[in-house]
């Protein structure tokens, strides 16, 4: 697979979203109706995925209730199991990462199953601050549809964990990607100022402290090179604290990054045009750098089709945070990427089950799961959003 290394022009994507039109929103639906095969209500869980998979499980159920309102009780259904059982399948301290050029993978044990408090926001963390994020930002996308203040203070008390961790070795600022490693990476960070800034427009009697700490935590962010040259982020800091330009380039780390300024730009408005405009400048880059010559995204790890239970989530949280990216500031490469991916999803990497699998160009590849399904369903409530 070769990726597409120079100007991405919208002619590039004509051969496939210029077709007929396409039915985003039925797709959607029944995109939700395959991810709820796995859905498992005594663990509140999806089968066949991770730990923090399932909060991207979660988010993209609460994305697309968002935008349509027939599917709204099944969100809020999900979100009240969820939040009551999940907690006890939380595999806590047995979380072990591993990250190489080209590989990132989560290992977890399997402790016993254990009776946990609820609205105890603790009962959401385990030893990885990543991890802890995902599940931070799900509980406030379950916030924005049902403004149950549970949700919200479930996130809050996720961040009050996460900024405790705060300042890694490097540069006096920026979070470790665990508790139990000495690695700085991107995807941490990510978070870190995603869920500062959110929080930052929901908690209004403490606008000023989430603000404050996402604007140090981008300000860090920038000062340690985490993007490189080519304007695209790579994956983390090497043992000089600075962008390691060996390190794989991964789209959720182009991705997360985005859904972070556009909420730091509404919560500071007076310096909105520049978080955008660095948004913008990242997005571009990664669709110049990670799509093939038909617009499709595509992640290193699908070369060999060895992206192992984390990297299939990956490009589905990129299209996700593209969205927010492009409600506040319309792109038409953007709602192109949207529509075209879309639609070779559906035509190309989907099961008469409409499970959809890992190569977004295709073929379909064996098993799908509720990652590699999230992930395009993703791309899929984007385009139904712009269409």
């Amino acid at each position: 697979m070769a990726l597409c290394k120079g100007i991405l022009l919208l002619t590039s994507f004509s051969s496939l979203a210029l077709g007929q039109a396409t039915n985003y929103k039925a797709n959607a639906e029944a995109s939700l109706d395959a991810l709820q095969t796995f859905y498992n209500t005594s663990s509140g869980l999806w089968n066949t995925c991770g730990w923090w998979n399932g909060a991207n499980c979660m988010t993209a159920v609460a994305d697309l209730a968002a935008a349509d309102s027939s599917v709204l009780t099944t969100a809020e259904t999900v979100f009240s199991t969820t939040f009551s059982n999940a907690p006890a399948y939380n595999p806590s301290t047995q979380v072990f990462k591993e990250s190489r050029p080209g590989f990132v993978e989560t290992i977890y044990g399997h402790p016993a199953q254990k009776v946990v408090q609820a609205n105890d926001p603790s009962v959401w963390l385990d030893s990885c601050y990543d991890d802890n994020g995902w599940w931070a930002l799900g509980w406030i996308a379950a916030y924005d549809l049902t403004q149950n203040a549970d949700y919200l203070s479930t996130a809050e008390g996720i961040f009050a964990n996460m900024s405790a961790a705060w300042p890694s070795s490097c540069n006096n600022g920026g979070i470790l990607w665990c508790s139990t490693s000495t690695y700085v990476n991107a995807i941490a960070n990510e978070l870190f100022l995603s869920v500062a800034a959110h929080l930052a427009n929901r908690v209004t009697d403490q606008t000023a402290y989430y603000l404050d700490w996402a604007q140090r935590e981008w300000a860090w962010f920038q000062s340690v090179k985490m993007i490189n040259g080519a304007g695209v982020i790579v994956d983390g800091l090497n043992s000089a604290c600075t962008g390691d330009p060996g390190a794989t380039v991964w789209s959720y780390n182009q991705g997360v990054v985005l859904g972070g300024l556009v909420e730091l730009a509404a919560a500071d408005s007076g310096n909105a045009s520049s978080y955008l405009a660095s948004a913008n400048s990242i997005a571009n880059a990664a669709i110049t750098n990670l799509t093939d010559s038909n617009g499709i995204i595509h992640d290193v790890c699908e070369v060999n089709e060895s992206c192992g239970p984390d990297g299939t989530q990956f490009k589905g949280i990129f299209m996700r945070n593209l969205l927010k990216l492009h409600q506040a500031s319309p792109s038409d490469t953007y709602k192109q990427l949207f529509e075209t991916n879309a639609q070779s999803i559906w035509n190309n990497d989907r099961d008469d089950s409409n499970r959809l699998s890992l190569n977004w160009a295709g073929p379909f590849v064996q098993p799908a799961n509720a990652s590699t399904h999230s992930s395009a369903m993703d791309a899929i409530i984007a385009a139904m959003v712009v269409g």
